[in-house]
């Protein structure tokens, strides 16, 4: 988003507070995707005093549309009563690791039990439940320990490898050489040498357990051929 905005801040360093008092108009949206939030967690900290989001669902609790909230905050569970009204809602919540140590390296929203417990509240109260898998990297990222210990209350798996691009594509690489020397060398081939067959082969043993264990899932690894999928594209046309 600094194409866009121009921030000189680092990305993770500065958020734009985008107050609106034009209601939606739902008719736009009647029967189409509405996806929140693609770019900015719409449960950041800056939610609670704000309310921004709140205020949408609560324009939203009865248009018959798609919707789908992605997040990796335990605030979500402050709107459940708005939730649980919704006819046609997903919920998915970021998990990558089971290592907090791991994670507070990675992310500054809520631990990992907490996102586990948030996610287990939404699947008790009826909501369709998305564990979303997000950046798996590869050789930390124990994704078949973190789908066993979760598949009692995850509707749905999504998978998507790790993007590395842009100036943190170096500090992530930086960071995997210094705390991980021992998968270094995997890094290096598949993000600097550009040989993805490791990858592929992950990808591949991902979705052979998933389909011999009947787990629900969705596979967006090697994200730029997601990107160019014409049909990803033509679903593409129907959201918001």
């Amino acid at each position: 988003m600094k194409r866009f905005t121009n921030h000189p801040e680092q990305w993770g360093e500065f958020i734009d507070i985008k107050l609106c008092s034009k209601k939606i108009d739902t008719k736009k949206i009647e029967g189409k995707n509405v996806f929140m939030s693609s770019v900015t967690d719409c449960y950041n900290p800056y939610e609670v005093k704000y309310k921004i989001t709140r205020n949408i669902l609560e324009q939203l609790e009865n248009v018959d549309c798609r919707l789908q909230i992605s997040t990796k905050n335990k605030l979500i569970l402050r709107d459940l009563d708005l939730l649980k009204q919704m006819k046609n809602l997903s919920v998915a919540i970021s998990v990558n690791t089971l290592d907090e140590n791991f994670r507070k390296d990675m992310d500054r929203a809520s631990g990992i039990k907490e996102r586990l417990e948030t996610l287990k509240t939404l699947y008790n109260n009826g909501i369709y439940t998305i564990l979303f898998m997000s950046p798996i990297f590869i050789g930390i990222t124990d994704w078949k320990s973190i789908i066993e210990k979760t598949k009692d209350y995850i509707n749905e798996y999504w998978f998507e490898d790790l993007n590395l691009r842009g100036a943190y594509k170096y500090d992530i690489l930086r960071y995997i050489q210094e705390n991980y020397q021992r998968i270094y060398p995997t890094f290096e081939r598949i993000y600097i040498k550009g040989d993805k067959q490791e990858l592929f082969n992950m990808d591949n043993q991902i979705k052979e357990y998933c389909n011999k264990n009947n787990i629900n899932y969705s596979d967006y690894f090697h994200h730029e051929d997601v990107i160019s999928n014409r049909e990803n594209k033509k679903l593409g046309k129907n959201n918001i």
